[in-house]
């Protein structure tokens, strides 16, 4: 790496930073478990975030000494091996949303291919004035039902076909089913990442995150490369998400979790936060109802979406777009085909649910596997059917 390329990327105050955070990254998790808001904690200057988790004054002694053991251009080194481009604060190419928070990260690592930092620009902005393209963060639960996986990933295709960015963590359930709708119609995708932005986490989204590198998205991380997360980072994550994008939307969340702490953050930088209403008697569903209850705008599918983020004529003329490209068009069914998807939307889930008798299983099975084929059903867990977001004509 030249003396040039460093002139031209982050800061030697905000790669110390960084790498201060993750030395203090035990220091850091004893606080969370004592309840101190993360984002006060994350807010701190330097000098008080060593002083507040560091320990005794031997140690905070021993911490300066080994933030001092390697240089701004040994830190750019590092990242630079890991494939990860640095910007900072103080870079135009800085997303300028995220200035809006106060404990705003000094550095962000990002994976997004040899164009990286201007990738990352188009996807969500930065400090040049340039106006900011549209972005929605869509978060939910880990143990998503089958019917939320697939609004999901509805939510982020109809989203990303109109080119709007969808930010989320890539973790299981509800965020990993909206990146890959996105990537389904090669559209636009940011994931932020806990830990270090070129590990991929969790391990089983490997597929996932070289997907969203390959459709021209980005991998997003606070941390230096390496760094595997501690529990505060996940909310530390959260931040993050909420200040890339205007909107937040909800899919499902029981009545403690981490997409609640992402709508509140949200809703603490002034950004619109809407939900997805669920069934009142399902715990997926608590959080996300309790968010409608208190104010949160209702978004049933990507049209509301696209109407919350871009404004109803914008989202008119976007959709509209967005169907001329080449994508194929809604299917035509039989009379037969259409009765048997009404049942499927009318509850019935199961062949068993669907066959008037045992002599007409068989006639089921392979209307379902047309409907199937025609991306109107998907085939879930326990060999459930679930209706997805597919119109048809």
């Amino acid at each position: 790496m030249s003396a040039a390329t460093v002139a031209t990327t982050a800061c030697a105050a905000c790669l110390r930073r960084s790498r201060l955070l993750a030395l203090v990254a035990g220091g850091i998790e004893v606080a969370h478990s004592r309840r101190r808001p993360i984002r006060d904690v994350l807010a701190l200057s330097d000098r008080d975030l060593m002083k507040a988790v560091g320990g005794s004054a031997e140690d905070v002694a021993s911490l300066r000494q080994r933030l001092a053991a390697r240089s701004a251009f040994d830190l750019l080194v590092a990242a630079a091996d890991a494939d990860l481009d640095v910007l900072c604060r103080h870079t135009d190419d800085y997303p300028e949303r995220l200035t809006d928070d106060r404990s705003a990260p000094a550095a962000l690592y990002v994976r997004a291919g040899e164009d990286g930092r201007s990738r990352l620009a188009r996807l969500v902005g930065d400090g040049r004035g340039a106006p900011q393209p549209p972005a929605v963060a869509i978060v939910g639960t880990r143990k998503a039902s089958p019917e939320g996986l697939e609004i999901a990933r509805g939510l982020g295709r109809g989203l990303a076909s109109a080119g709007v960015t969808v930010v989320s963590g890539m973790a299981l359930g509800i965020d990993s089913a909206a990146h890959a709708g996105a990537l389904e119609v090669g559209g636009p995708t940011v994931a932020v990442l806990a830990g270090g932005a070129d590990v991929p986490y969790p391990a089983s989204k490997r597929r996932l995150y070289d997907a969203i590198l390959d459709g021209g998205g980005a991998i997003v991380s606070e941390l230096p490369p390496g760094f595997r997360a501690f529990r505060w980072n996940f909310p530390a994550r959260n931040r993050i998400i909420a200040g890339l994008a205007p909107a937040t939307i909800v899919v499902e969340a029981a009545e403690r979790s981490g997409s609640l702490i992402t709508a509140d953050l949200a809703l603490d930088l002034g950004r619109d936060v809407a939900a997805v209403p669920g069934p009142v008697n399902s715990w997926r569903s608590k959080g996300a109802n309790a968010l409608l209850r208190d104010g949160a705008i209702l978004v049933r599918d990507a049209h509301d979406a696209l109407d919350l983020v871009l404004g109803v004529e914008a989202a008119t003329v976007a959709r509209a777009a967005a169907a001329d490209q080449a994508v194929p068009p809604p299917p035509s069914l039989t009379r037969e085909l259409m009765a048997l998807l009404a049942a499927v939307e009318d509850g019935g889930d199961t062949v068993t649910a669907l066959a008037p008798d045992p002599a007409g299983a068989a006639t089921v099975r392979a209307g379902l596997m047309e409907l199937e084929l025609l991306g109107l059903i998907r085939r879930a867990p326990a060999g459930r059917i679930v209706r997805t977001t597919r119109t048809v004509t």
